[in-house]
């Protein structure tokens, strides 16, 4: 399923990324108190309008307050752009991109962490 998942223009990743940052059902408050504060409140929530037209949330009417609920988790959004990425950077090449990370200077206790989570088998 993660494969199918679409990539999300910045601000609406960041508006996810607030959205998962909170055990669901999420208030317009909270997503604001994650979010740059310049962000018009009309901007949000043509935003929030937008990931739930995407499928990526749920609007539920409390009241007079919208509650937000996550529909895309972040892991599978994670899993599907990482996929996408790797696909059309480097080919499909897991060894590329890590060689690439490498050359980038990842640090010795990023390595160390990487080489624990594929000895624990958690990748």
């Amino acid at each position: 399923m993660s494969e199918n998942i679409r990539r999300l223009p910045d601000s609406e990743l960041a508006v996810m990324q607030a959205v998962w940052a909170f055990e669901p059902p999420v208030a317009r408050s909270q997503i604001e108190t994650l979010l740059p504060g310049d962000m018009a409140m009309t901007t949000l929530l043509t935003l929030l309008s937008r990931l739930q037209e995407k499928g990526f949330l749920r609007i539920e009417k409390a009241g007079r307050r919208s509650l937000y609920i996550p529909l895309v988790a972040q892991k599978d959004y994670q899993a599907a752009q990482s996929r996408r990425f790797v696909d059309q950077v480097f080919g499909g090449s897991i060894s590329a991109f890590a060689a690439a990370l490498c050359d980038q200077g990842l640090s010795r206790e990023e390595l160390e962490e990487l080489r624990r989570l594929l000895r624990e088998d958690a990748l």
